[in-house]
């Protein structure tokens, strides 16, 4: 199965987590959001995609790279979604609610992806970051890689 990993990361976790992934799958390529060409993606049976966390969102560059995308052309792919977040147990009480009403970046791209005619193949997947800019808590790198193995079977 050929398997195309597309990330943005602003402060590299989700870089690492994405790398992470590529690295555990035979026969993947790992690209940079804005370096992908949407006709590539016809090449590819598994698209895995991920973000870190903003504001509940994908970043911008993600969410550019989902509206790009014509009606069903991922008719013919496997889909998955990742990001990086902050747990919301660790946090105060606003951002606690905060998070719980707006969500995570992952749920958003794995819809988008199924908009676009990809048939999701997991749950969505978060990995954990100590803050805002990281670090990656640790053993998520593993996490990733272990992840990544079970959705390429």
């Amino acid at each position: 199965m050929k398997t195309l990993v597309v990330y943005d990361s602003k402060f590299g976790n989700t870089e690492k987590i994405a790398k992470a992934i590529s690295s555990a799958i035979k026969n993947s390529k790992l690209s940079l959001v804005n370096d992908i060409k949407i006709d590539d993606l016809k090449k590819f049976d598994l698209i895995i995609v991920g973000s870190p966390t903003q504001g509940g969102r994908p970043t911008q560059a993600i969410q550019n790279f989902g509206k790009s995308l014509p009606p069903k052309l991922l008719k013919h792919a496997k889909a998955a979604a990742f990001d990086t977040r902050i747990l919301a147990k660790d946090q105060k009480i606003a951002l606690r609610l905060l998070i719980r009403t707006i969500g995570y970046a992952a749920e958003k791209i794995a819809s988008c992806l199924k908009q676009k005619g990809a048939k999701q193949i997991v749950g969505v997947e978060g990995f954990m970051v100590n803050s805002k800019t990281g670090p990656l808590k640790e053993g998520e790198l593993e996490r990733a890689a272990n992840w990544a193995i079970e959705i390429s079977k």
